[in-house]
């Protein structure tokens, strides 16, 4: 009876039995079941270690086929071999140097008439015996249906070795390159997306995905969840808070909204219910309401499992949403680092000169601070523009008394479904609100200055923002409160260029018949702030301005290069251009 056993645990059977082997191939060792058990328990060994039970003995029969090379030649009678035809033709080699696949065609002794039969034949070397013993054996005397299969998966490996030693193949070169490269690059993926969920303050996890080229985590760029406050900046936390214990069936005062003149921002179901444009007051750390409260929204954090990716249209990164979100319900907020509207103004020079910045001012009340999401931010980083966009951005107040220090959340205007990119308009424009001037409660230590009412312009990506929408009472009387004044004449939204080069200015300044200022400012020059027609009280005050030249929704990049950058959102209602 023949059994099979494997190289790792016969190498010292080999000089018992004859052991032969090439390649490395596993031998079958032709003696007694006996004699086999005998040689196991000398090396401790049992048949279960070789992988040889009762039902599977039978397949253990013949190892491996002899390199012809050494023990046949083609048109010779072969030596001391049984089964071998007298007349050898047709010999066909599969390989030049390990196996011989041998087809031949044996001449019946019949008659004329009767078809030449063909039948193939393997030369066996046998366990135990040398060489000279080996013996051509046809298929069917051959039982070791696991043996053949292994034979031929050698014989297919040896041509392709041969194959490629003759003509490298350029592809599965490139291929095995590629595929080395894709598997470090979905490992710094992979690095990536678990660093960003171990930063605190993440309820949801963020995924991270790229399936479109080797692109990893971006250079010189720090996932935070909360705000980077520069130097020179104090946030002034609430020293007070409000005594609801349920704050939107029982407000007392009016809760947090109440006493800064606004009313309950949001629904049972905690979406969003006030106007784009008007602020949201949620209730703070000295509140009396626990943590479920309706009032504390944005800063539960973000409630959704977000997934950053590639987009495959040439806008770089994107974010999705992995799961359905609810209208006007709470995305995520615009995080970065808070810096002074003087070192925005030295950054933004850089950022222009390099394409791209993620300046968002501050400007609800005043201009004076500016958030930075280049090197410090959260998901919203890679958030992209859409002409149709599915978020609108919210100015909130939670436990900071500055009111020009304000939050900046994105909620859905709609319902967005899983799998689909989250975008705003960055050039988005609010409709401007009527808001009285309205002071705290005597409970508290300030007083709420009245608001003014802007567009909220720019890109925190690709130009400056001015930030969240302000709202300002109409207002007669002096020209400093013109009531179509939205902002300083330093913040023109049409601004394309400057005067010199202003393709829509068709007149000289000093010849122009709807001037309505000095000879200098001219009515169709949309460039200069100091030739606005429109300008009705002090010059620095044009009441279509919404942001600074540094600002302008139509600049990108110094303001003495002027450059539209093109729109790659792909909806029906695309502008053409950003800015």
């Amino acid at each position: 009876m023949m059994m099979h056993h494997s190289l790792r645990y016969l190498s010292n059977l080999a000089s018992y039995c004859g052991y032969f082997a090439i390649n490395g191939c596993q031998v079958v060792c032709k003696v007694t079941t006996n004699q086999l058990q005998t040689l196991c328990r000398h090396e401790g060994i049992v048949c279960l270690d070789l992988g040889v039970n009762r039902k599977q003995m039978h397949n253990f029969e013949v190892e491996y086929l002899c390199d012809y090379k050494r023990t046949f030649v083609p048109g010779r009678k072969t030596a001391n071999a049984t089964g071998v035809p007298k007349f050898l033709t047709d010999v066909v080699l599969v390989t030049e140097s390990i196996h011989l696949y041998l087809r031949e065609r044996e001449l019946l002794p019949c008659s004329n008439l009767q078809p030449v039969c063909e039948r193939e034949f393997y030369l066996v070397k046998w366990k135990g015996y040398p060489d000279h013993m080996n013996t051509w054996e046809p298929r069917k005397n051959l039982r070791c249906v696991e043996l053949l299969r292994q034979f031929w998966d050698d014989v297919f490996l040896e041509l392709q070795r041969q194959k490629k030693t003759v003509v490298p193949n350029r592809f599965e070169t490139e291929m095995s390159s590629y595929l080395e490269q894709r598997a470090r690059h979905r490992q710094s993926l992979q690095r990536w997306e678990t660093q960003i969920n171990s930063v605190g303050g993440l309820t949801k996890r963020i995924l991270v995905r790229n399936r479109v080229d080797l692109e990893g985590p971006p250079n010189n760029f720090t996932y935070i969840n909360n705000y980077k406050v520069g130097e020179g900046i104090s946030m002034t936390t609430m020293a007070v808070g409000c005594e609801c214990t349920n704050c939107l069936e029982n407000p007392v005062g009016g809760c947090c909204p109440g006493v800064s003149g606004h009313g309950f921002a949001y629904n049972e179901c905690g979406q969003v219910k006030v106007k784009p444009g008007e602020p949201i007051y949620e209730c703070n750390n000295m509140c009396r309401c626990g943590p479920n409260c309706p009032n504390r929204v944005v800063q539960r954090g973000i409630q959704h499992t977000l997934c950053i990716f590639k987009t495959d249209n040439g806008r770089g990164w994107g974010v999705r949403t992995s799961e359905r979100i609810r209208r006007h319900s709470f995305v995520m907020e615009y995080v970065g680092e808070i810096i002074t509207t003087e070192e925005a103004e030295r950054r933004g020079q850089v950022y222009d000169r390099q394409g791209a910045t993620y300046l968002f001012d501050l400007d609800y009340v005043e201009d004076e601070y500016t958030i930075d999401a280049a090197h410090y931010g959260n998901v919203s980083h890679f958030v992209n523009h859409s002409c149709n966009p599915n978020l609108q951005v919210y100015n909130v107040f939670i436990d900071n008394l500055d009111e020009r220090l304000p939050r900046l959340a994105f909620f859905s205007n709609r319902g967005i479904g899983a799998g689909e990119e989250l975008t705003f308009d960055y050039n988005m424009q609010i409709d401007p609100i009527d808001v009285e001037s309205t002071k705290m409660d005597s409970n508290f230590s300030m007083t709420i200055s009245p608001k003014k009412a802007s567009l909220v312009t720019g890109s925190p990506k690709k130009v400056h923002m001015t930030g969240s929408p302000k709202k300002v009472p109409l207002m007669t009387g002096s020209p400093k409160k013109d009531p179509l004044m939205t902002g300083s004449p330093k913040k023109d939204p049409l601004m394309t260029g400057s005067p010199k080069k202003d393709p829509l200015m068709t007149g000289s300044p000093k010849k122009d018949p709807l001037m309505t200022g000095s000879p200098k400012k001219d009515p169709l020059m949309i460039g200069s702030p100091r030739k606005d027609p429109l300008m009705i009280g002090s010059p620095r005050k044009d009441p279509l301005m919404i942001g600074s030249p540094r600002k302008d929704p139509l600049m990108i990049g110094s303001p003495k290069k002027r450059a539209r950058m093109e729109c790659k959102c792909g909806t029906d209602n695309c502008r053409g251009y950003l800015f």
